[in-house]
């Protein structure tokens, strides 16, 4: 069977995203520029789809549950024309859980914890935030997810699940993929065991 192809977008920017600050499971909602990157995903996305010869009703469109990627995947939806709130929801697209960090800075984390920190730095992968998950843990359930989908997909989701899927479908390396900086705004095609972005 040929392998999914999966339109990856990660959702737009919050106050925290602005400010630097970790969200993990919180909920924190859309800013103005995070509802004007939404939208331009999703005109992104109209014309992938066009060039290709692809009918949006065609994809399976499936969002993390987290409002932030729900609110993304509903503008991105409008721009294609299609009923916005018409989406699945899985909890293995949500993002990484940064546990006591959520609400932070890095700044804040490097002072308050600087030999958590440390380590964490070292192996950014495998070390998790007190009370929170590691990048490792992500990546196994972003493989479980991928292994269960049946068709072409647009998936709204993070910054930290875009690296880990990265890591599972041996697209970028643990050590490129930890330090990625992952666009908000842009399409991300996982497709033929490859990955380009489009902004």
């Amino acid at each position: 069977m040929p392998q999914p192809t999966i339109y990856y977008i990660r959702h737009g920017q919050t106050e925290w995203n602005a400010l630097g600050r970790f969200q993990g499971s919180k909920d924190i909602p859309l800013n103005d520029l995070g509802r004007e990157q939404a939208a331009h995903a999703g005109g992104i996305l109209k014309e992938l789809l066009a060039q290709h010869a692809r009918d949006a009703d065609s994809l399976g469109f499936v969002s993390s549950p987290l409002g932030r990627a729900r609110s993304t995947m509903e503008f991105v939806r409008s721009q294609l024309e299609l009923p916005p709130q018409h989406y699945a929801l899985d909890d293995r697209l949500r993002e990484i859980g940064y546990g006591h960090w959520e609400g932070s800075t890095l700044a804040e984390q490097e002072a308050l914890h600087p030999e958590i920190f440390a380590a964490r730095e070292l192996d950014k992968w495998s070390s998790p935030p007190p009370e929170g998950e590691s990048y490792a843990s992500v990546q196994l359930r972003m493989r479980d997810w991928y292994e269960g989908l049946t068709g072409d997909t647009v998936a709204v989701a993070h910054g930290g699940t875009a690296r880990a899927l990265m890591v599972a479908l041996d697209v970028q390396t643990i050590a490129a993929a930890a330090e990625l900086p992952i666009e908000q705004g842009a399409v991300y095609v996982f497709s033929n065991g490859g990955l380009a972005k489009y902004t």
